[in-house]
């Protein structure tokens, strides 16, 4: 059975908005109609980039299989029927997917089908196709909310599936419903950014910040802890009292004592951010609450750091469980 792309009972959770045309749909985790607002054409790439968007619906299909734009991006999509993992896809060089033998617990019973779309490269359906004469029914998630905001290593590359990032670890362990957004080399605090957050609903919050902006020295002394004390007050206009973690960066070897083009070692800034935090929580955000990332990510898994930067699918999994044991399960409820 084919379900054209468009079809208004397929639900892209995670995305902030979806545009289609004549031919395919693709998730965006920016507005797609004001993405010149959203400079530069990095973070416009990345998000174009579906890191934790999930292509879901209620089904009693035996059979999903997908048409798509061929992309040469190393990616996949990964199955999981009611909550459970059924298998990945390859997408590189190809232009469809498909999973068979789908099992149903009992005859006609509709399940929730969740497609994981690759966290690293993009996703433009073309058309969705189903066992002949299966129902679909559009999937309500009425679970909490949590966004997360961050940078490459929230977006994850590296890790082995859509469904094994870190955030996608803690999300399903803490279930949840994940917005993403991790956007590689682009977590620069930016207001835009800010506000999208601010204007979506959220039961939780959490972002890490510093290590772009140790990377491209965007930030100083004099700007760094500014900008974090006005990203999370714009998020709070909307959202006074919602738990919000900011965490510092995580262990990266060479960049905790050596200085960058600013002058800024990654133990300096780690030490801004807990300031900007107590700042704030002075004031009286006393759901604002910082975490050191060394305590997520620290010395002790620096082998699983293979260019001493970014986790590999081994590290975003610790770090996974990491922070659904000692963040989530403490500061989200």
């Amino acid at each position: 059975m084919q379900i054209a792309h468009d079809d208004s009972r397929l639900g892209w959770e995670g995305a902030i908005s979806v545009e289609r045309t004549a031919d395919w749909s693709q998730a965006w985790r920016l507005p797609h109609g004001e993405l010149a607002l959203f400079p530069p054409d990095a973070l416009v790439e990345r998000a174009g980039m579906p890191a934790g968007v999930r292509l879901t619906f209620r089904s009693d299909t035996t059979t999903v299989a997908g048409q798509i734009e061929s992309q040469d991006e190393p990616a996949q999509v990964d199955l999981f029927v009611d909550g459970e993992w059924l298998g990945s896809a390859p997408l590189a060089g190809v232009d469809s997917f498909q999973f068979d033998g789908i099992a149903l617990h009992q005859p006609r019973a509709e399940r929730l089908i969740e497609l994981w779309l690759p966290q690293h490269g993009r996703f433009k359906l073309r058309e969705l196709a189903l066992s002949e004469g299966a129902s679909l029914a559009l999937h309500q998630d009425a679970r909490r909310r949590w966004i997360t905001y961050g940078s490459s290593i929230t977006q994850c590359r590296t890790a082995s599936s859509p469904s094994q990032t870190w955030p996608a670890i803690v999300a399903r362990g803490h279930d949840v419903h994940l917005t993403c957004l991790g956007y590689g080399g682009q977590c620069h605090l930016d207001p835009s950014i800010a506000r999208v957050i601010r204007d979506l609903p959220a039961d939780y919050l959490s972002m890490c910040a510093g290590i772009n902006i140790y990377g491209s020295g965007s930030m100083n002394a004099r700007s760094f802890r500014p900008a974090i004390i006005g990203f999370v007050r714009i998020i709070r206009e909307r959202h006074p009292t919602t738990p919000f973690v900011v965490m510092s960066p995580i262990y990266s070897p060479s960049r905790e004592t050596q200085k960058n083009r600013v002058d800024f070692t990654l133990a300096e800034m780690r030490d801004e951010v807990a300031q900007a935090v107590d700042a704030l929580r002075a004031h009286g955000d006393l759901n604002l609450h910082y975490v050191n990332g060394m305590d997520v990510f620290g010395p002790d898994l620096a082998s699983l750091l293979p260019d001493g930067l970014h986790p590999d699918a081994e590290g975003y999994r610790r770090m996974g469980t990491s922070f659904l044991e000692s963040v989530a399960q403490r500061y989200f409820g």
